[in-house]
């Protein structure tokens, strides 16, 4: 080699050789440096904390506190105490992601309030028009009629895009329906959500986020019916009614959390009461959980596993609670899930005082439980699916003082429990 090439060869490695050895490793992360993943944005909202909204795992770890799970491929996730609402541990909490079936947890906690479980409805081909390919249904017929109990039975077991159709159409339709969720999102102050199909199949536009979805969930079980759906494992449901027959034949469905109700490979959870399962093309597998141990209770999301592993978004779940019962009391909260924005004190309701703001945590206070008018602690467990799975009869979803006071208000006024 000459000598004009040897100096060449010096200079360029004098040059290249430090970038290479101060570049990350490509594997870091245990993906190819081309993965093709969607990233989350850089800035996303800071409802609950400002760490919420930071992209990555959040987590602040005390002595003697277990370390995360490592085998965890979700896009989005969250562990988070669902009495005194703090989020123990998150990733990317605030990136809006396409949610599938776990909206239908916001359908629930927007129209349970509104029709009484005994009323019956007669089914016609309007209700069930429009309904997305490849739909979840769980077997409601036109000219049949089913109560609301049924209908209810049938979104929370079934994930029945159908129940969910005719629903909509008893609360005057998809325009009514689409705006009274987003308004009770924006009550929760669930902000990375946008309803635009009630039922979660896949619509441009449509999103939440893990953090929101824990936000749903936690409100809605404080609701008795939602948390009654949630935990059911198996129920009757209606079929058709033949002409000329006395009595209606019914079959059985399974609630499709795995969760609760167990598969190949996947066992129930212990103290599992709910919450909701999804899964569509753009969306890939969603999941909210809630669960209880030792007295207390978390609230589990997890949104569109990477990994190949069978039933990754329930293996997941379960390692998160796993984790975050282990966890309690060893670690540093990285936020809080924020009650409602009609949650005040009565001293500020009653002075007009401004809605929290996103992005405020709410002020520091003890906490209460909204226990169907008491408060205290977790509530009675009741045996579920053959004494193998808990359900949480009491309410048990606590929230800082003024949370309690708002519900207690409205329950006076509409004379009667939620």
């Amino acid at each position: 080699m000459s000598a004009s090439k040897k100096t060449a060869w010096t200079v360029a490695a004098a040059v290249f050789l430090p970038l290479v050895l101060a570049a990350p490793a490509a594997h870091a992360d245990g993906k190819d440096s081309q993965d093709k993943q969607p990233k989350p944005p850089l800035a996303m909202s800071e409802v609950g904390g400002a760490l919420l909204g930071r992209p990555g795992t959040q987590v602040r770890l005390k002595a003697g506190a277990p370390v995360l799970p490592k085998e965890l491929s979700a896009r989005s996730w969250i562990v988070a105490d669902a009495e005194n609402g703090q989020v123990l541990a998150s990733h990317n909490a605030h990136w809006p992601l396409a949610p599938a079936s776990t909206l239908k947890m916001l359908f629930a906690d927007t129209l349970l309030p509104k029709f009484p479980k005994t009323q019956n409805h007669l089914v016609t081909g309007q209700d069930l028009a429009g309904m997305g390919e490849g739909s979840s249904l769980v077997g409601v017929k036109e000219k049949q009629t089913y109560s609301v109990h049924d209908l209810w039975l049938g979104v929370f077991l079934r994930s029945g895009n159908d129940a969910v159709h005719v629903l909509t159409n008893m609360n005057h339709g998809l325009k009514q329906t689409v705006q009274d969720m987003n308004d009770q999102a924006a009550e929760l102050q669930a902000l990375d959500t946008k309803v635009v199909s009630p039922d979660g199949y896949d619509a441009p536009g449509q999103v939440s986020s893990a953090y929101d979805l824990t936000l749903i969930a936690r409100n809605g079980m404080t609701k008795p019916d939602f948390r009654e759906y949630a935990a059911t494992a198996r129920a009757a449901f209606p079929g058709i009614r033949k002409p000329g027959e006395k009595k209606r034949e019914t079959f059985e469905i399974q609630n499709t959390n795995r969760l609760l109700t167990g598969d190949f490979g996947v066992p129930p959870y212990q103290g599992i009461a709910g919450v909701k399962n999804g899964n569509t093309t753009h969306a890939g597998a969603t999941f909210t959980g809630v669960a209880e141990r030792n007295g207390r209770v978390l609230l589990v999301t997890v949104m569109n596993p990477s990994s190949e592993e069978q039933h990754a978004v329930y293996r997941e779940t379960a390692r998160l609670f796993d984790w975050g019962f282990a966890a309690l009391g060893k670690v540093e909260p990285v936020g809080e899930l924020v009650p409602p924005r009609s949650a005040r004190t009565g001293a500020s309701a009653s002075a007009g005082a401004a809605d929290p703001a996103p992005g405020k945590n709410a002020p520091a206070q003890p906490v209460q439980a909204v226990a169907a008018g008491r408060t205290g602690g977790v509530g009675t467990a009741l045996a579920v699916a053959g004494g193998v799975l808990a359900l949480l009869a009491g309410a048990v979803f606590l929230v800082n003082r003024r949370w309690p006071l708002a519900v207690a208000a409205r329950r006076r006024d509409r004379g009667g429990e939620e």
